[in-house]
């Protein structure tokens, strides 16, 4: 079952709280996501959008994930 924008951002709000978070996308298949959040900080890229994809718990997990893409953008506040 496709995930809705508003799924994704509660699932990522579960593991980032305090974090600015935008999802965009309206066919529930492809997504994309900003998450700005400060437990990045000392990070590099590529484990800011592994923690990221963690929070989903799966739902991007193969061929039968829920959410098929999500183009991702990760910072730390400025």
């Amino acid at each position: 079952m496709p995930m809705q924008a508003h799924e994704i951002e509660e699932l990522l709000r579960e593991s980032f709280p305090d974090a600015e978070i935008q999802v965009a996308g309206n066919d529930g298949v492809h997504m994309s996501a900003m998450v700005i959040d400060e437990s990045f900080r000392g990070m590099n890229r590529v484990q800011q959008q592994r923690a990221v994809y963690a929070a989903l718990k799966g739902k991007m997990d193969g061929s039968n994930g829920d959410l098929h893409a999500l183009g991702l953008t990760t910072k730390v506040p400025e």
